[in-house]
């Protein structure tokens, strides 16, 4: 076995950073803006760097490059990039309203937003479930329902002391 070719760089280290730059900007904006959030799902930047990071890996170790050095150059980008934009997005608010989606407000005062299951593709069964999880039965006992940037859905329970707004007055359909 010759094992300088373990080392031995046979693409240039920063056509392998390129190309990593590359392709995590574009998963990551493919994830970020084309992909759902699915309710109780990981955030986006962590599953794009687990997939990333697993494939240039498992290239580097069977072979699909020339070398090992050219797998710990690209898993080295890729990491570096991820953490690039957790440390922007703790010091830049424009940075992380960027790569985190804001919450989307699912029910409102007791009233299911429709419009915004439609667009994050959230059923009614999965909304029901996870209100049961958190131990709701009917609609009246919710405040709040979001949809975090994360996937996770956060309940605010009405207080029992709470009057119904003008909005609950209304009657349906109007």
């Amino acid at each position: 076995m010759d094992w300088s070719a373990l080392i031995e760089l046979n693409v240039s280290p920063w056509e392998l950073v390129l190309r990593g730059s590359l392709m995590y900007w574009f998963l990551f904006l493919v994830f970020r803006f084309l992909l759902r959030r699915d309710v109780g799902s990981i955030g986006v930047a962590d599953v794009l760097l687990v997939v990333l990071v697993a494939d240039a890996s498992q290239n580097a170790m069977t072979g699909g490059y020339t070398s090992v050095a050219e797998g710990i150059i690209l898993v080295s980008t890729l990491v570096g990039w991820n953490y690039a934009l957790d440390w922007l997005s703790f010091r830049s608010r424009a940075i992380e309203r960027f790569v985190e989606p804001p919450p989307l407000k699912l029910i409102s005062r007791g009233r299911i937003n429709r419009k915004h299951l439609r667009a994050e593709m959230v059923t009614m069964a999965e909304l029901w479930s996870h209100l049961r999880e958190a131990g709701i039965e009917s609609l009246q006992e919710v405040k709040s329902a979001c949809l975090e940037s994360d996937g996770k859905l956060s309940v605010i329970r009405t207080k029992a002391g709470d009057p119904p707004s003008l909005e609950d007055k209304k009657p349906p359909g109007r």
